[in-house]
């Protein structure tokens, strides 16, 4: 592990308590309670280091994993850290509207980048001990038989006895049955070429070429060559090619796998009724068809239980197979904000599974598409080896199973959470107007939470009315305007920023010296225990800060709140004060603001689509790049432009 910086505050305590709770028991189940800003990802990081363990990070969603593959690879620089998300930027899944008789084939956009990466993991995993691979929920889904993945490599070594490979058309034989393709003219992963005696192919997890030369049937050399310069990076004496793709099925299994196809078509066709038997008997002939000929056919995940020689029932091999495969139970899961990532996992199921009964009552699909599925949540816990739940707030269910919660409230800048106020709900809008103003003068910004998104935009207007620089973020607002607006909140454009659920938004704002809970009395999602504490966090970021819940009966979940606020408080002024730390608030400079085309710039539909496509291509960089934020930017300036190129096109005629 490489970091300038030492565990500090609460650091030093939690590192140390995970390890023991470890190095105890093999499926340990620890939680981690780290306050908003105490370096949670640091403690990982360490409890890695001395663990010595292959670790998978479970992140919610792709830019905070991106963030979290970032710091890691900052951490273990000349360690195997690798990014396992779902590679499709844009997807649409095949499904059926009975009530229209509406047919939505699958459509999707695969980002080249991200699938090169999902492969770096799968081998990582096969081939070093040293591996953290950060992922999404993307790692319960469907990926191939590790098995199947290992068995269907090759090793090649120079001047040795290489099994089957006999010159360089043997080579490129055994390439295309690794579903690898032959192009001379490009080469990228997944690809091979071949000029007489010289075999070059770019794995499916590299950029790089491992370039074979030949003499005679024998293999003379073998090279790492950098794909633009063409200079030699390495000089291997043996190399491992994997498979181009996960999913890698043995000749043998093909032949079983089509009888068993045909199998169940034959089963269940009696089971519909005329126009969907005629339908299901076509679209599954012509798959089988297709995999004769060419060994795939489109949408065939949907057979992966036939390839996989699986029982009815049972689900995909996934990334966690691959965990077990090489490591057994020896190696550590760690769930990053597991009061979202949980839910969102037990959740995934059930929502393939609404999908799919449409397409298979209707015609459109097997029954044992029911089986090319996320794992539910029972099979995801049988996985779970050492784990550790990190959250500000973890939910009931890692409270639950964890043999012991560990703290980390204590923040390494010694700043301590806000102080809380409960005012009745009475003129609590003329009050909040008070406290604004008072905010302002000190130089301070204040965020104000609502229940609904209409009162969000009224009580906007209304502190306009009452001249306060105020502006409103709800999920109607668009990426690019949510952007803007918190950039000039903290500029002091505005004062206040009204919304409904801002500790959604990720508000991370040193400004902030204020939040305003409007009706905070009102128990439900938005005013649960979790939810205060979160938007409690958002002023966490300010010495002078202060959080005001507008409330006329103080409910389980304000007394919760205050309670473990007022804890964490009186632990970190403890703390501060023996320790003789002068807390400062976080200063965080204002990133500067992007080149961005403006829809007003451009005069005519000519000048319109020039913009598209350098938006479309400032978009596809920043998609490589991992920067999903600003993608997701630019896809909306795109579409923005695509409207003003829609009004200045001439009307068809």
């Amino acid at each position: 592990m490489s970091a300038p910086f030492q565990p500090q505050g609460d650091q030093p305590k939690a590192i140390a308590g995970i390890t023991k709770g470890f190095l105890r028991d093999k499926r340990k189940e620890l939680t981690l309670l780290g306050v908003t800003g105490s370096g949670k990802t640091f403690t990982m990081a360490h409890v890695i280091q001395k663990m010595q363990k292959p670790t998978l990070v479970l992140s919610h969603n792709k830019t905070l994993a991106a963030q979290l593959y970032n710091e890691f690879k900052e951490f273990f620089p000349n360690s195997a850290v690798c990014y396992f998300v779902s590679y499709y930027d844009y997807y649409q899944p095949e499904s059926y509207l009975p009530s229209s008789d509406t047919y939505i084939e699958k459509d999707s956009m695969i980002n080249e980048q991200i699938e090169r990466m999902r492969m770096e993991a799968a081998s990582a995993l096969l081939t070093r001990n040293d591996v953290i691979i950060i992922s999404s929920v993307s790692c319960i889904y469907g990926f191939g038989e590790p098995q199947n993945f290992e068995e269907g490599s090759t090793r090649l070594s120079v001047r040795s006895g290489n099994r089957d490979i006999s010159g360089p058309r043997d080579l490129a034989k055994k390439l295309v049955e690794m579903q690898y393709e032959r192009n001379d003219t490009e080469l990228k992963p997944g690809r091979f070429r071949v000029r007489g005696d010289t075999v070059d192919i770019v794995q499916g997890y590299s950029q790089n070429v491992v370039r074979v030369e030949f003499f005679g049937d024998d293999i003379e050399r073998i090279q790492e060559i950098h794909p633009v310069s063409g200079r030699n990076v390495y000089e291997h004496s043996e190399v491992t090619v994997f498979p181009a793709k996960a999913f890698i099925v043995p000749q043998d299994r093909q032949k079983r796998a089509i009888e068993a196809i045909r199998k169940e078509l034959e089963d269940y066709l009696p089971k519909l009724d005329a126009v969907e038997a005629y339908r299901l008997k076509q679209r599954t002939e012509y798959d089988i068809e297709m995999i004769e000929q060419l060994g795939y056919c489109k949408g065939i995940e949907n057979y992966s239980r036939h390839f996989d020689l699986r029982r009815p029932g049972s689900h995909p091999f996934t990334l966690l197979d691959f965990f077990r495969y090489k490591f057994g139970n020896e190696w550590m899961m760690f769930i990053d904000e597991s009061h979202v990532t949980l839910p969102q996992v037990r959740g995934m199921y059930g929502g393939d599974r609404a999908r799919k009964e449409n397409l298979i009552q209707y015609g459109f699909r097997l029954p044992s598409a029911f089986d090319n599925r996320p794992l539910r949540f029972h099979e995801f816990e049988s996985y779970l080896p050492r784990t550790l739940y990190v959250s500000a707030t973890p939910g009931e269910y890692e409270k639950d199973r964890s043999d012991e919660i560990i703290e980390q409230i204590i923040r390494p800048t010694g700043l301590v959470d806000p102080k809380i106020y409960i005012r009745p709900t009475k003129n609590q809008v003329q009050d909040t107007i008070s406290e604004v103003l008072k905010t302002a003068e000190q130089g301070y910004r204040t965020l104000v939470t609502t229940l609904t998104k209409r009162l969000a935009e009224e009580l906007t207007s209304h502190l306009r009315e009452e001249g306060v620089k105020a502006e409103y973020l709800h999920s109607d607002i668009g990426t690019m305007e949510r952007t803007e607006i918190i950039k000039n909140l903290r500029l002091g454009k505005f004062d206040v920023l009204v919304g409904i659920n801002l500790l959604r938004e990720g508000l991370d704002i040193p400004e902030v010296a204020l939040v305003a809970i409007l009706d905070a009395d009102r128990e439900g999602f938005l005013r649960n225990e979790t939810s205060l504490i979160q938007t409690t966090g958002r002023a966490a970021r300010n010495i002078h800060s202060r959080v005001i819940m507008y409330a006329d009966k103080k409910t389980r979940s304000i007394a919760a709140a205050v309670r473990e606020t007022e804890r964490r408080r009186e632990r970190q002024i403890a703390y501060n004060t023996t320790h003789h730390i002068t807390p400062k608030s976080i200063e965080k400079a204002i990133a500067e603001e992007r080149i961005v085309v403006s829809p007003h710039l451009p005069k005519s539909a000519l000048d319109i689509e020039k913009k598209i496509v350098q938006v479309e291509s400032e978009m596809q960089r920043a998609a490589e790049m991992l920067n999903f934020e600003e993608a997701i930017e630019l896809r909306d300036r795109m579409a923005h432009l695509k409207k003003e190129l829609h009004k200045k096109s001439p009307p068809n005629t």
